[in-house]
């Protein structure tokens, strides 16, 4: 801890510096008020933890120079309103005490406070069966998977499949609805093992487009989607549901048969 008594205009500033781990806990000291956080990296969970015996009036601040994604924020015997789920870079959070009722307010910062999107690392879709994105925050509400010019060897139906420790590969409501401008056709297809995101495929075809996924409430999650060929005439939207027996952790992007993905990329955006 640092204490600095400022000549100009008489204010003690207190604050601490650390370099940090991941599955840090960080307890604020008597007399702290600013904890800045200076990893060398990314940092995947942490919990910060209020002083024991705050004064009324009170702020604590809290800031890092590198994402933390899942942050853990404990009163020490007060309420934490609005308390951080995890910190993005450069963006201070602080709180002010209310003694009356043991009660941390915050002040500013909300944007990080509440979410903020996160980005996964994108994935050549050029080889393989399946693109799988693992390691999902529990606190993740909505995710949105980006393709572009992506592409498969046969004309398989495309699936999203989701899960909690492992994919599930059945229970879904979902469907899909593919139109070819030039034919003037369409063509719909169902499908319980995943979220069914493309039909009526042809090998020929990059699609580029993205698929959502939002927690509606529990663990039960709502899929949606377009996804429009960039070197033809067709296009697919799609929608479906699934109830999940825990919080998602990983999803994966198949096809019925499977077939081999040999175009594009595929990544993930998440808050």
């Amino acid at each position: 801890m640092t204490a600095k008594i400022d000549g100009t205009n008489g204010l003690l500033q207190q604050y601490d510096y650390q370099v940090l781990t991941t599955a840090f806990s960080y307890t604020f000291a008597a007399g702290t008020t600013v904890l800045v956080i200076n990893p060398a990296g990314t940092l995947a969970t942490g919990t910060i933890t209020m002083p024991a015996a705050p004064a009324d009036g009170m702020t604590i601040t809290v800031e890092s120079t590198q994402q933390v994604t899942a942050l853990t924020m404990s009163g020490n015997g007060g309420t934490v309103v609005g308390p951080a789920i995890q910190l993005i870079p450069n963006q201070p959070l602080s709180w002010v005490y209310r003694l009356a009722n043991t009660t941390w307010y915050p002040l500013f910062g909300g944007a990080g406070r509440a979410s903020a999107l996160v980005s996964g690392t994108a994935v050549a879709s050029t080889s393989g069966t399946s693109i799988d994105f693992t390691s999902i925050p529990s606190w993740v509400k909505r995710i949105t998977v980006l393709f572009s010019g992506v592409s498969t060897n046969n004309t398989s139906s495309w699936l999203m499949q989701i899960g909690s420790g492992s994919i599930v590969t059945t229970g879904y409501t979902s469907g899909t609805l593919a139109t070819q401008s030039a034919a003037v056709s369409s063509a719909a297809a169902t499908s319980t093992s995943g979220f069914i995101i493309l039909n009526a495929n042809a090998a020929v075809y990059l699609y580029t487009g993205t698929v959502q996924l939002f927690n509606i409430s529990g663990n039960t999650w709502i899929a949606s989607g377009v996804l429009a060929s960039t070197s033809g005439d067709r296009s697919n939207i799609s929608g479906g549901t699934l109830t999940l027996s825990g919080s998602l952790d990983r999803l994966r992007i198949t096809s019925v048969t499977p077939d081999t993905f040999d175009a594009g990329s595929i990544n993930i955006f998440y808050e």
